[in-house]
């Protein structure tokens, strides 16, 4: 089985955002990064899914050239191999401009299975991925929390189970108020993983010396890429805090604490 996983360089999450002179976007030139979370978590889906069932584990990424810090850092941890779309103004590009950018690229590829994370640390918008389907003409399914490989799914075009090959999975989609979903899906089909499937593994001084062996393909991003949303201003959260002194006897403060609660505060 052929799968893709693709990863995200986002800053790192204790870093100290500092915004750039016209409050759209952060500093470059100031900020550390790391491999966005939610997509380590499909990054590990996608190793013990080869684990299991054999095949190729493929990492594709899209930005400019520092994204190889992290991409690097999946092949340590046990990808395959790996596919760069490189552009510096793919560094903050929204979703739909970064899915339009690796469609060409994936689609060559001809992957059976794509895995990304449910949705971006620093953006948050969680539409890479299903855009990324829609654009490749393949089914897709969010919010996975379980994947199985069935081999005797049937094929979607003639019906038949594809003797020694993968023909589709079943997974567990996470739904609101504790609930959960289970769809059979064909193959090809991309997944969005949710964060928590499974425990994540780490690179090993092994795994970091084999890592700079592994081929990483360089592809220049199409032409004609323009965004689809536009940011007018970021601001960065206002630390306040407001101590309030309540008096009276223990049982007045008590009566008042839970009226301020419930009117001011509200949380109850």
């Amino acid at each position: 089985m052929k799968i893709a996983v693709c990863i995200k360089q986002v800053p790192t999450r204790e870093w100290q955002p500092r915004l750039n002179d016209d409050k759209t976007w952060i500093r470059d030139q100031d900020v550390s990064y790391e491999m966005n979370e939610p997509d380590a978590y499909a990054l590990e889906e996608s190793l013990r899914l080869r684990e299991k069932h054999g095949g190729e584990v493929v990492v594709c990424s899209a930005g400019p050239a520092r994204v190889q810090q992290v991409i690097r850092e999946a092949l340590a941890r046990g990808a395959d191999r790996a596919l760069h779309v490189e552009d510096d103004a793919l560094g903050a590009a929204d979703a739909f401009t970064a899915a339009s950018a690796m469609t060409a690229a994936m689609a060559e590829q001809k992957f059976d299975l794509i895995l990304t994370g449910l949705q971006s640390d620093d953006q948050g918008h969680a539409q890479f991925g299903p855009v990324l389907a829609e654009k490749l003409g393949i089914p897709h399914s969010t919010i996975i929390m379980e994947v199985n490989v069935d081999p005797s799914t049937r094929d979607a075009e003639n019906g038949a189970a594809r003797s020694g090959q993968v023909a589709g999975v079943r997974v567990k989609r996470e739904l609101e108020g504790g609930w959960f979903q289970y769809v059979t899906m064909p193959l090809p089909a991309l997944l969005t993983i949710q964060s928590g499937i499974n425990q994540l593994r780490y690179a090993t001084l092994k795994g970091i010396m084999a890592a700079k062996k592994k081929e990483i393909i360089k592809v220049a991003a199409p032409g004609g890429l323009a965004p689809r949303h536009k940011v007018i201003a970021l601001h960065t959260p206002q630390k306040s805090k407001q101590t309030v002194m309540i008096g009276g006897s223990p049982a007045e403060a008590a009566k008042e604490l839970v009226k301020r609660l419930r009117e001011e505060a509200r949380v109850l």
